[in-house]
């Protein structure tokens, strides 16, 4: 088993609690859109709540509700763990045009 599938191991169980279904089913309510898609002038229904700053078995930041966002499947499973891998994301707004 590799060091980082340890360690999602380890917090797993964190999504299973009450508190988390709780702040997840607050967080689409509040933020129903993927701000990445928004972002591009997309309008894409989110049902993902990902962690803005990733947390890593931090109960603080795991349950803290301003460090949550939506995002749509596509965008949480492409860009943003690509991005929490340190690679680079380009982005392409409706128009197909790149953005920055």
């Amino acid at each position: 088993m590799t060091q980082r599938s340890a360690e999602a191991q380890q917090y797993h169980s964190l999504y299973r609690t009450a508190l988390w279904k709780q702040l997840r089913l607050a967080q689409l309510a509040h933020e129903p859109l993927c701000w990445m898609c928004d972002e591009l002038g997309i309008v894409t229904a989110a049902n993902t709540v990902d962690h803005r700053i990733p947390h890593k078995g931090d109960h603080a930041l795991f349950f803290d509700a301003k460090n949550l966002a939506s995002l749509c499947p596509s965008c949480h499973s492409r860009h943003k763990q690509r991005q929490e891998r340190g690679g680079k994301v380009v982005r392409y707004g409706a128009d197909g045009y790149p953005v920055g």
